[in-house]
């Protein structure tokens, strides 16, 4: 008893540890870099005995009651998810716990609270429900998912990738990046775990999970494919049910049923004096690239090595068709995300109408012994929850284009296969594949709550900002996820904005990989390499053909340093997200060494248990599987004029530097150039005389255009938003920094030298000409974005393609009339755990 009460203290402690820092008047002090590992370290300790699970949620509904009765809402989402963890790695739970009714009333009381943290329990609830009639489901399905397990009528995938380049990261980033995709599970193992898993979850001790092992191990893949598909179709319907109680009941009997059939050891009629064995979750399935480009191109690489799955399904789907009519409103038998299980918020059921035909045709032998045990549970209720990752799929812009009728799917599938016809044969069999695959299931929707608006210039900024990630083809059709983990500082979130730009260019001409992938994008910031990246591309004018401004100067890794980088689009994520700035972004405080320990192994561990991952891999994976809900970060462009008169549209998410800045970057970039050239400050700059017209916002919302000429050395923008406190304002600004030269002198040396005024205003657009003189432009202190010979240069937010007159409104004094010339904000999703919170 004594020891029982000193883990409890242990683990409640822990917790406290965990959520401390964390409520809002604490927000602004900067995190000590020990405490992102306070998560870490309580999921560790909780990990050593399988009770300290169920200690765990009782830890947390007691904290949540706590939260309800000071209104803490900082810590809502924080506890939805470590209670969502508690019972998702929680190996069994007692038949005579009343944890998870308990958990159930303590959070429906939190239904009466503001959008959108009554959302988060509401979708909480819908998880409680369904491991109340199908203990451990979440956990199968997520790991099934994770592992591309392909089971009949549950075919999702989820693929992650992890894209990091090499002059951004340290070389043991790499390495254990490396180590994660090297993580190969083998179907017969996993199969193995899963079995374990779903009979240890349903039976506690009265399994013999040892003997079962063993017996398992002797048996053949084919084998341990027939039994896991009746047993997880078994686990499916009960979730599926309406009474918890009949549910688990039945499922049970179909479980001893199966366990009869396949020679299993025995069921126990009461518990045995047994352990309980906590079963991790594998490592999910990763591809490592190394990659610093301006597009995603590379990731048609990991759609070709998906093609066998895609096939393998496609031919599955077929057969299913031409057997049995399964009626889904659109809407896949699983989801392929975290909460997998859970039903859809704009769907009325997932498994709206599995007919007992269906069931019939698809049971295999070892589910006949059970057939009438299971029909009754066939009848599927037509009222279900939110799924805890709907969310996410209601903002998330994994699709482009934005027809309104069949037929343009049509064009665009014939276009498509028309371009491919200059590509290797495997990806004209994929692409075929693939339109077969989402031809039936793929439907133009607009979102339910913006579909009764009449124009997008109506309506406020947050749903102009959702309405521009419309998706042409159902999110619930697409059988498989694709997670894009980017690691790096605002240089990388620059080059994700222009790839994920690029994507939505391609995609709605060309759908490829937004028809096969549901695309959620995550990003890790890091500190950057003292290093140098690639070699500058100093972009001319394209009339030019000055061979020094192609020239690309060689670099010398030891001279090239990058002294000026920032990370401040991941401090903006992490003012909005209080839990993704204390687990992803407090990565960057910690020393490698940490970064790289695993945890203790167990002190009996199991056999054939996966190996312990190191700290950061383990984070990682924590953020792909919890963060389920985006914050959408604005997009700006600018349209450069050169000298020749030619012009380029480029996009940027953080920064623009214009002149003296943006020289001065390419010169720190150039290696050995950086000694000859010298690198001078704005002291000694030589002066550009701009024409400079910008819009200020005032509180009214109206914008007011001032006209200036101001000769200055540099010109830079960035994000606005950089304190907590200007979260409420508008975030689409940007600050317009000015160093101005308010006298030129020259010295005895004959040098000349600037007295210089530094000056900053909130603007919304820009436009800066040069009088009779060119400057450089620097996009998101990328190098390898530094564009020479500019003459003008327009700034404003992004918006879609249809966009094209990005200042027509300043030419006019009058509001505008059509409202149609406004369009949606275009904006880049990055996953969090609580997106963006009022």
């Amino acid at each position: 008893m004594q020891h029982t009460t000193c883990t409890e203290d242990r683990i409640y402690h822990a917790l406290e540890r965990c959520l401390h820092g964390l409520s809002r008047d604490a927000f602004s002090s900067r995190w000590a870099a020990g405490l992102c590992l306070n998560c870490w370290s309580l999921q560790e300790l909780v990990s050593r005995d399988a009770s300290n699970y169920l200690i765990l949620v009782e830890k947390i509904l007691g904290k949540a009651k706590e939260v309800q009765e000071n209104c803490d809402y900082d810590l809502v989402t924080p506890l939805a998810l470590l209670f969502y963890y508690a019972v998702l790695y929680a190996p069994h739970f007692p038949p005579g716990s009343d944890l998870l009714l308990k958990a159930a009333s303590v959070y429906h009381s939190f239904l009466t609270w503001p959008v959108p943290y009554c959302d988060i329990f509401r979708e909480l609830l819908t998880f409680i429900s369904d491991e109340l009639k199908a203990p451990g489901i979440s956990f199968q399905r997520l790991v099934r998912t994770e592992q591309g397990l392909p089971v009949k009528n549950h075919q999702s995938s989820t693929v992650t990738v992890l894209l990091l380049n090499r002059s951004e990261v340290q070389s043991e980033f790499l390495s254990i990046a490396e180590k994660l995709s090297a993580s190969k599970h083998p179907r017969h193992g996993t199969l193995i775990l899963l079995l374990e898993h779903l009979y240890q979850a349903n039976f506690g001790t009265r399994c013999d999970l040892g003997s079962l092992h063993h017996l398992l191990k002797s048996k053949t893949l084919e084998e341990l494919l027939e039994i896991y598909a009746s047993a997880a179709d078994a686990q499916e319907i009960a979730a599926a049910s309406s009474d918890p109680v009949l549910a688990r009941e039945r499922l049970q009997s179909v479980l001893r049923d199966i366990a009869g059939a396949a020679s299993f050891p025995a069921i126990a009629g009461e518990a045995q004096p047994r352990k309980l064995h906590p079963i991790p979750i594998p490592a999910a399935r990763c591809y490592t690239y190394s990659w610093d480009q301006d597009n995603f191109d590379i990731l048609n690489d990991v759609l070709s090595k998906e093609c066998s799955v895609v096939e393998h399904m496609a031919s599955e789907n077929e057969e299913e068709d031409e057997e049995e009519e399964v009626e889904t409103d659109g809407c896949s038998p699983e989801r392929d995300s975290l909460l997998s299980p859970i039903c859809a918020i704009s769907k009325d059921s997932v498994y709206s109408a599995l007919s007992e035909e269906g069931l019939k045709s698809s049971r295999v032998s070892l589910f006949n012994t059970s057939k009438d045990s299971i029909s009754e549970l066939t009848v599927v209720s037509r009222k279900s929850l939110k799924s805890f990752v709907s969310s996410l799929k209601d903002c998330m812009d994994s699709g482009y284009a934005e027809d309104s009728d069949e037929s343009s799917l049509d064009t665009a599938g014939r276009l498509e296969l028309k371009v491919e016809k200059t590509h290797h044969k495997y990806r004209q069999t994929l692409t075929t594949k693939i339109y077969k695959l989402f031809k039936s299931k793929s439907q133009l929707v607009l979102r339910r709550d913006l579909k009764d608006c009449p124009d997008t210039g109506s309506l406020p900024l947050p749903l102009r900002r959702a309405e521009s990630l419309c998706t042409p083809y159902d999110e619930d059709a697409k059988v498989s996820t694709l997670r894009i983990v980017v690691f790096g500082s605002d240089r990388i979130s620059g080059k994700v904005a222009r790839a994920y730009s690029n994507l939505r260019l391609k995609e709605s001409t060309c759908p490829s990989l937004t028809r096969y992938f549901k695309l959620q994008f995550f990003y890790v910031p890091v500190k950057r390499s003292c290093l140098a990246p690639s070699t500058p591309v100093m972009h001319p004018s394209p009339s030019l053909g000055d061979p020094q401004l192609r020239a690309s100067p060689q670099l010398d890794p030891t001279l090239a340093r990058m002294d000026s980088s920032t990370n401040d689009i991941s401090h903006y994520i992490g003012m909005l997200d209080p839990w993704y700035e204390r687990n992803v972004l407090g990565l960057m405080n910690l020393p490698m060494h940490v970064l790289c320990q695993s945890a203790k192994p167990e002190a009996e561990p199991q056999e054939d248990s996966p190996e312990q991952l190191p700290i950061l891999a383990d984070t990682i994976l924590y953020y792909c599987r919890f963060a389920t809900r985006p914050v959408l970060l604005q997009l700006y462009q600018t349209e450069l004029t050169f000298i020749g008169g030619e012009k380029m549209t480029e996009v940027f998410i953080h920064s623009l530097e214009l002149g003296h800045s943006a020289a001065t970057r390419a010169i720190k970039a150039s290696g050995p150039g950086s000694k000859r050239l010298g690198i001078d400050g704005d002291r000694e700059a030589i002066p550009l005389t701009l024409q400079i017209a910008y819009s200020k916002t005032a509180i009214s919302g109206r914008s007011h255009w001032h006209d200036v000429e101001k000769v200055c050395t540099s010109i830079n923008l960035s994000k606005a938003c950089k304190k907590y406190e200007e979260l409420a304002s508008k975030t689409e600004c940007l600050n317009l920094t000015m160093t101005e030269v308010v006298k030129r002198q020259n010295s005895k040396s004959k040098k000349s030298f600037n007295q210089i005024s530094v000056s900053q205003i909130k603007v919304d657009k820009v436009q800066i000409i040069g009088l009779q003189s060119s400057f450089a432009v620097c996009l998101d202190q990328d190098e390898q974005k530094i564009l020479q010979s500019v003459t003008r240069c327009e700034i404003s937010v992004c918006y879609k393609p249809r966009d094209s007159d990005l200042f027509a409104l300043r030419r006019s004094s009058l509001p505008p009339q059509d409202h149609s010339e406004f369009h949606s904000l275009l904006c880049l999703p990055i996953a969090t755990f609580s997106g963006a919170l009022p």
